[in-house]
């Protein structure tokens, strides 16, 4: 073989080629997503918008949308029969062997431990009646839910978008990879995306829903719970719960172990290693192999765009909700709950906890709602496990 036909070999062989190739089709597509990739991994190590996840999914995003890459073969996943795990771990790509602790639901349940190992369920034992909020913030995931069902959505989608609202990364990819896999890579982006923006999504909101006086409260401090009731606690929820939804039992039983873990007071080693280690494995294991998900075919649609916007309502209404709950709260009180802490009935732990914090500390310098948030935003984390569980057994 002479130099030139090496190279001609090398160029009708290389990536470049079958872009250029296939530039009016779908070479243009894959540069649309490579750049959007970039865009990503521009947002999350300059603007660190959720860094830990979202440069590993937009770096996974850029690998599976390289032409000829072949880390990611949808073939093998985008099946109406049972996915054939033996022919993917023989034949498959990197990124389709990572895929399946996405398929199977392990990545969420093993974050959803690390979270449950560095979770203080303290705040919301020492005030249940904070669990209200949590609850209430879960109404943007049914309103959400019923709009993409009016927007044309199947059931399954539509529970799928709707679960953006109870901002929980590792919950919206447990539940849609069941219900519809072939949207796990616009639904995550807009979970994890939304959570990065709490600090100016939610302040907007806060301020409209409440008035300066009821911003201005001061909490009593919260009663001392023993080491007794923070060790049962995880045992009771994992028992009522999983006998109520069987189907949440993966989920909620990883974040309860992972609490029980951290609160037993034997199991120390365990614990710091399920914060730490295993937790940063998995992560980079599951924000990879969730961004291989978006190719450039199933992407770039208009469902996506869609997607985008109802995740948003989703989120707004979330935190309508609990602030909603908060006010009725404030009133049956007589003032003596700041319903700003409803807000962080949407579960991300502990960001909307700290806007609470700050939103109330800015109409009251001396104001301390941040043990007093942590209630309702832990509460929220359990709520969309349990909300999660509920979709997948009607729509499942």
């Amino acid at each position: 073989m002479n130099i030139l036909e090496t190279l001609t070999k090398l160029w009708e062989t290389s990536g470049i080629a079958q872009i250029v190739t296939g530039f009016t089709g779908n070479g243009v597509l894959q540069l649309v997503m490579i750049v959007l990739a970039c865009v990503l991994l521009y947002l999350g190590i300059v603007k660190k918008f959720e860094p830990l996840l979202l440069v590993g999914i937009a770096f996974g995003m850029l690998l599976t949308n390289l032409p000829l890459s072949g880390v990611f073969n949808p073939e093998y996943w985008n099946t109406a029969g049972d996915i054939n795990y033996g022919e993917v771990l023989r034949h498959g790509g990197l990124l389709d062997i990572l895929y399946i602790g996405v398929k199977t639901g392990l990545y969420p349940s093993l974050i959803f431990l690390g979270v449950g190992a560095m979770t203080d369920f303290g705040p919301m034992i020492a005030n249940p009646k904070s669990m209200l909020m949590g609850a209430g913030a879960q109404f943007g995931i049914y309103f959400a839910l019923v709009v993409a069902i009016l927007l044309g959505f199947d059931p399954q989608a539509a529970a799928s978008i709707g679960i953006i609202g109870g901002a929980d990364g590792p919950t919206a990819i447990w539940l849609t990879k069941t219900l519809k896999p072939e949207m796990l890579a616009p639904i995550a982006i807009a979970a994890y995306s939304y959570m990065a923006l709490i600090p100016l999504i939610q302040p907007p909101i806060m301020k409209l829903m409440t008035t300066k006086k009821e911003r201005e409260i001061k909490m009593e401090q919260l009663r001392p719970v023993s080491k007794t009731e923070k060790i049962v606690f995880p045992i009771m929820v994992t028992i009522v719960t999983c006998l109520v939804l069987p189907s949440v039992a993966p989920l909620l039983g990883c974040l309860m172990l992972g609490n029980l873990l951290k609160e037993c007071g034997v199991t120390e080693r365990l614990s710091d290693t399920v914060q730490n280690n295993l937790m940063n494995i998995v992560t980079i294991f599951l924000s990879i192999s969730v961004g291989a998900t978006a190719r450039y075919d199933t992407f770039l649609q208009l469902d996506t765009l869609k997607i985008i916007v109802l995740g948003l309502m989703a989120f707004c209404f979330a935190t309508f909700g609990g602030l909603l709950i908060g006010k009725i709260m404030c009133k049956l009180s007589g003032g003596k709950i700041n319903p700003l802490i409803g807000s962080a009935g949407v579960s991300a732990v502990p960001m909307a906890a700290r806007v609470s914090q700050m939103v109330g500390q800015k109409a009251n310098p001396s104001n301390f709602l941040l043990m007093h948030a942590m209630g309702p935003n832990v509460a929220g984390v359990i709520g969309s496990a349990v909300a999660a569980g509920f979709l997948l057994a009607v729509f499942g």
